[in-house]
């Protein structure tokens, strides 16, 4: 028996990233991940900044999203994210200096602090997808 599969897209402002079916997405929400199989209820979440996982008929598929909105109705999901990018278009020095300019870098107010752990979280996502934790 055929597994069942629902549709996935991942959309940033620029272009679609990806459409797909997919048995079971993995979406790192704003504050956790969350699973999704067909037939899930309906849901309207916020995006982290993370990695998406697929499970596709073609085989397992990784992702980086950048924040944005994830929404699941009637079998098909949509991630709305302001950037996304696949392993083979990370470039690993540049994020591994990112992350350790992020992280030598002194925040002077609340807002310094946030930028910078935003910045910290991207990089290691990012690092993350290529080394396929």
């Amino acid at each position: 028996m055929a597994e069942k599969t629902f549709t996935c897209s991942v959309l940033t402002p620029e272009k679609a990233i990806l459409k797909t079916e997919a048995s079971f997405a993995a979406i790192p929400a704003y504050d956790g991940e969350i699973g999704i199989k067909r037939d899930r209820a309906p849901l309207l979440c916020r995006l982290g900044i993370g990695v998406v996982r697929l499970d596709t008929p073609e085989g397992p598929k990784k992702l980086f999203v950048d924040a944005g909105f994830a929404e699941v109705d009637n079998n098909n999901v949509t991630l709305l994210t302001e950037q996304a990018a696949t392993a083979e278009q990370v470039d690993v020095s540049t994020e591994q200096a990112a992350l350790a300019e992020a992280r030598a870098r002194k925040a002077t107010s609340v807002k310094d602090l946030e930028a910078r752990r935003r910045e910290i979280e991207r990089a290691s996502a990012k690092i993350k997808l290529v080394s396929g934790e």
